[in-house]
């Protein structure tokens, strides 16, 4: 028997290793097929300074930041990522995902892909929607300028009011739990019913922290976007029972 498998494509390098101990639980019998849409780009000696200009936003588009393979950061464009997630989608294809789910919470324009091609931004948006109702919910972004953009988003969804507070977190690991704590609290203290960290890079560790410093339910980005696309692999079996094209629709 075929063990199905989830494709996990980053937006910076794989492997994610601060991803699996967190995913892993959530997918048992469910084999990890990871790729990174900058897996081939180089972040040392005298090329780094040009791979990240490249990579960066263009005027007025909203930062996305990533992992790198070394455990670094790096702040990215959507334009410039586009047909490095394709290469990321189509390399986790070949290894034989029958989903495969794109690891950002941003919001991206169709994706070529092959078989389902699930984005985590809509799970995310969608799933919390349906948790909180109009509750006021805080919003946890990795970047002060993604602060603005991400109200803008989940007021769009949810009809509480939504604010939002910034906190690294790939930031050393004790900085980056101390930020979410600090985060959180003030998002509570601001008046926020429900916390939600919103990028693929928080984890359970900093969930916890966030809970502890809040006193307020958390829901973590990643954790929704995995069960979700856990899902999908189970409805559709093993790869060769998956339909030959899905359009990458982000449903």
């Amino acid at each position: 028997m075929t063990i199905p498998a989830l494709g996990l494509v980053t937006i910076g390098q794989a492997p994610r290793a601060d991803l699996r101990p967190d995913a892993e639980p959530l997918l048992p019998g469910v084999r990890l097929v990871e790729h990174g849409a900058l897996d081939g780009e180089r972040f040392d000696g005298p090329a780094e300074r040009e791979t990240r200009r490249l990579l960066a936003p263009e005027p007025g588009e909203a930062p996305l930041v990533s992992r790198l393979r070394d455990g670094g950061s790096v702040v990215l464009g959507h334009t410039a990522l586009v047909p490095r997630i394709e290469r990321a989608v189509a390399h986790a294809e070949r290894d034989g995902a029958a989903a495969t789910l794109l690891l950002c919470t941003g919001h991206f324009p169709a994706v070529r892909a092959n078989r389902p091609l699930l984005f985590a931004e809509p799970l995310v948006l969608r799933g919390v929607a349906a948790a909180v109702g109009a509750d006021p919910v805080g919003i946890v972004c990795p970047h002060p300028d993604q602060a603005e953009d991400a109200v803008r988003r989940w007021s769009d969804v949810l009809s509480g009011e939504v604010r939002a507070a910034p906190a690294n977190p790939y930031a050393p690991p004790e900085q980056a739990l101390d930020e979410v704590a600090a985060a959180a609290r003030a998002l509570a203290e601001a008046g926020s019913s429900w916390i939600v960290l919103d990028c693929i890079g928080y984890t359970e560790r900093m969930r916890a922290a966030a809970v502890r410093a809040a006193g307020r339910p958390v829901l973590l980005a990643r954790a929704i976007a995995v069960r979700m696309a856990g899902e999908v692999v189970a409805a559709f079996g093993s790869p060769s029972e998956t339909p030959a094209a899905h359009p990458g629709n982000g449903s």
